[in-house]
């Protein structure tokens, strides 16, 4: 780790523009964790704690960033290494530099990436490397992601059940937003701090963070959306709804309430991002019950070491 150089801000901020350059002309090429919005996300939460294990390369063409390689390397006997990456597809060659750093940074161990199936010149190239199709990811309970979208001309009026109302991460304040997530996900680690490294992150508002508060005070729902204004796209990430409060129609009132804000804020565009396994029905029936397609999904790969 001595010689490798680790992600900072200003590179999230750096894969941001890159992504926003992509989804400009190819948004099915965006890859998996390389969303300006997910970027963002995964910095903020957790680069205090793990960021030590994040070591990243950059290529640059004329002075902009072309392609990058964020690496997550193992803490623990037996665990694999994960690559996030993006190649701008105007310099689509470059994925084999990527392909070789991250051979040379993470020897000896399984190596996981998931490339984006409908590249076709980065698969043949993964598999010209000795990579092939990760078999824990077949089944039902595999883990790869679909990448949905809809547009913003015509969003349906949300509607709560009586009690319930909309609010937003500013109004609640930094405690009932980091429970609202830890409560979707539990058991979950999230923390207070965890929240506040997202809030720091480039592109997060609090004005579109939004929540859904129960009678009796409970963040039931909560939803972030990250503002692309270049590409007028807003993008939900992530989604989450209160086990206690869920089939009661809140997370499609919260999408829809999410829908319209970002409209008034000049979206007319929007994308979210679900486990796309069919042992994951729900989270992808919530999105298409709203209007949501799919655009692209992940190819995800393993070369064990």
């Amino acid at each position: 780790m001595a010689n490798l150089e680790l992600v900072t801000a200003a590179d999230v901020r750096l894969m941001q523009g890159l992504a926003q350059r992509v989804v400009a002309i190819r948004p099915d090429l965006i890859n998996s964790d390389a969303s300006f919005g997910e970027l963002a996300r995964i910095w903020g939460r957790g680069h205090v704690r793990d960021g030590a294990s994040w070591p990243r390369r950059l290529w640059f063409s004329g002075g902009e960033l072309v392609a990058w390689g964020w690496a997550v390397l193992p803490q623990g006997e037996g665990s694999s290494a994960y690559l996030a990456y993006q190649v701008h597809p105007d310099h689509a060659g470059l994925v084999d530099e990527v392909i070789d750093w991250y051979d040379e940074t993470a020897p000896g161990v399984d190596r996981t990436v998931r490339a984006g199936a409908a590249d076709g010149f980065a698969l043949n190239r993964w598999a010209a490397h000795g990579y092939v199709t990760d078999p824990a990811a077949l089944g039902d309970k595999g883990i790869w992601t679909q990448l949905n979208e809809r547009d913003l001309t015509d969003v349906a009026r949300p509607v709560l059940p009586a009690g319930f109302r909309f609010r937003d991460a500013d109004e609640v304040g930094s405690e009932a937003a980091a429970r609202a997530h830890a409560d979707a996900w539990a058991p979950s680690t999230y923390t207070v701090e965890d929240y506040l490294g997202v809030r720091r992150s480039a592109g997060y508002r609090g004005d579109l963070h939004v929540l859904v508060e129960a009678p009796d005070g409970t963040m039931a729902s909560s939803a972030i959306m990250w503002l692309d204004e270049v590409n007028r796209t807003v993008e939900f990430e992530p989604v989450g709804t209160h086990p206690d409060y869920r089939r009661l129609g809140i997370g499609r009132a919260m999408l829809l309430h999410g829908m319209r804000l970002a409209r008034a804020a000049g979206a007319t565009h929007a994308t979210v991002a679900c486990l796309g396994a069919p042992g994951y029905p729900n989270a992808l029936g919530l999105y298409t019950g709203v209007g949501f397609r799919e655009l692209s999904r992940d190819a995800p790969l393993i070369k064990t070491g």
